[in-house]
């Protein structure tokens, strides 16, 4: 779930203020495809698109669990310097941070289920990409690796396609 900038001075202006769920989004987020080049291979996702303010605030939450290979991309669709936090969130986490020509900024790995505490960009980024947690480890995704989905003004690389034995 996406923690606007603007959260750490309304807490410190109205600290009393009881802070309102988010409301899911009215209808179902489309789908993509994402891969990720890793130094083991490609790594696909399938991938909800978190595309604006509504299902950006609402995110993973009350999930109970995530597909290994499935995920939840936040388009800024633009640089932007940000926050998420884990409140109202089951799973652990891991947050992948992507600057806008696809490659990893940063990884958060293993984002602590409900906690409030923000998790930050350490630059600005166009995308934040969220799975299970421990699977960038798992996978061997890190900074500097290439991502590849529409957003990032590319095409999903295509699969190797079998070798024809004569």
């Amino acid at each position: 779930m996406r923690l606007s900038k603007l959260f750490p001075l309304i807490l410190v202006l109205l600290p009393d203020v009881v802070w309102a769920d988010p409301s899911p989004p009215p209808h179902p987020l489309p789908h993509s495809i994402l891969v990720i080049d890793t130094a083991n291979g490609p790594v696909q996702f399938d991938v909800e698109m978190a595309n604006d303010s509504q299902s950006q605030e609402y995110g993973l939450m009350f999930r109970k669990s995530l597909a290994p290979h499935a995920g939840m991309l936040f388009d800024f669709h633009m640089n932007v310097e940000t926050s998420f936090w884990m409140k109202n969130t089951l799973i652990p986490l891991d947050m992948i941070f992507v600057r806008d020509d696809g490659t990893i900024s940063s990884v958060a790995p293993d984002a602590v289920p409900l906690s409030t505490t923000p998790v930050p960009s350490v630059e600005p980024i166009r995308a934040v990409l969220e799975i299970g947690g421990g699977r960038a480890s798992q996978f061997g995704i890190y900074p500097g690796e290439k991502v590849h989905n529409a957003i990032f003004g590319d095409r999903i690389p295509s699969p190797p396609s079998p070798k024809s034995s004569h």
